[in-house]
């Protein structure tokens, strides 16, 4: 089901609409991929630095398609690899936002995409990259400890009906 929001990005109005499915957009106007990495009845959410506790993810890199950056952003990030399986997007409009900048690095419309993983190899937690610790919460316990948008709630509702 879809759902709208508005949100303050560091000033700026946007709208997010959640799309849930498996149709990729244009692979171009993906800006990020994220997921819920679940292990058994378990979730996977790291401390990223600066952000607090969420899923991991992270921006599409030159060359990557989503698939591949998620599967990159959940070993960099988790130290976990795994089986995915897209659950949706949530399209970002700046059709609102009066500090838009057409010329920045970030399109009128674009999409974040969202995945499960069922996770089939747990590494060691190395702290290569932006995150400080992982942890393991039950999905009744992830509105307690993740800090993010209403829509966050809907895609880990998405992603636990897919079991």
């Amino acid at each position: 089901m879809s759902k709208s929001i508005y949100a303050d990005w560091s000033g700026h109005h946007v709208k997010l609409t959640w799309i849930p499915g498996n149709t990729y957009p244009d692979h171009g106007k993906v800006t990020s991929v994220h997921g819920y990495c679940m292990d058994g009845d378990k979730i996977l959410l790291v401390h990223v630095a600066g952000r607090g506790f969420n899923i991991p993810g992270g921006h599409v890199e030159q060359g990557e398609t989503p698939d591949q950056a998620f599967h990159r952003e959940a070993l960099e990030e988790g130290c976990v690899e795994g089986d995915i399986g897209l659950l949706g997007m949530i399209e970002v409009s700046n059709e609102d936002n009066p500090l838009y900048d057409p010329s920045g690095k970030y399109p009128f419309i674009g999409y974040q995409l969202f995945y499960r993983m069922d996770i089939t190899a747990c590494l060691p937690f190395s702290r290569e990259h932006e995150t400080l610790c992982r942890i393991w919460v039950e999905p009744g316990e992830v509105p307690y400890v993740m800090n993010d948008h209403e829509l966050a709630l809907l895609i880990l509702e998405e992603a636990l009906s897919q079991k």
